[in-house]
């Protein structure tokens, strides 16, 4: 079962969402929605999930994450320098504005590779 943030019944207009599931195979996790004040205690939960994995590579699929503000970016960042020597995330298909943030504030992070295949 995947971890989801949904705002409450009641609540104006639509509310961010961010799904989060297992892959199997790669191991990692399946993100799907948006990274945003909202929904960054699910986010983070994630990565706190890939630090604890005692896994070399560690994959991210985030082919349909929508959004990811400056804060999930650097989330991801020290989860990532959390890892053990040697060990990495791998980042598949991220959003646009996730790679440009992660080239612009973090750009020599050898514990995040992006792929876009």
């Amino acid at each position: 079962m995947g971890i989801r943030y949904q705002e409450p019944l009641g609540v104006v207009g639509s509310a961010p969402e961010l799904k989060v599931s297992p892959l199997a195979e790669p191991k990692g996790l399946r993100v799907a929605g948006e990274v945003g004040l909202a929904t960054h205690a699910v986010w983070e939960r994630a990565l706190e999930q890939a630090v604890r994995e005692d896994r070399d590579v560690y994959y991210l699929e985030l082919s349909s994450v929508t959004f990811v503000d400056v804060a999930g970016a650097g989330a991801l960042a020290v989860a990532a320098q959390r890892l053990g020597d040697g060990r990495r995330m791998v980042l598949h298909q991220p959003p646009p504005a996730l790679r440009r943030v992660l080239e612009m504030f973090w750009p020599d992070l050898p514990s995040i590779e992006v792929s876009m295949s």
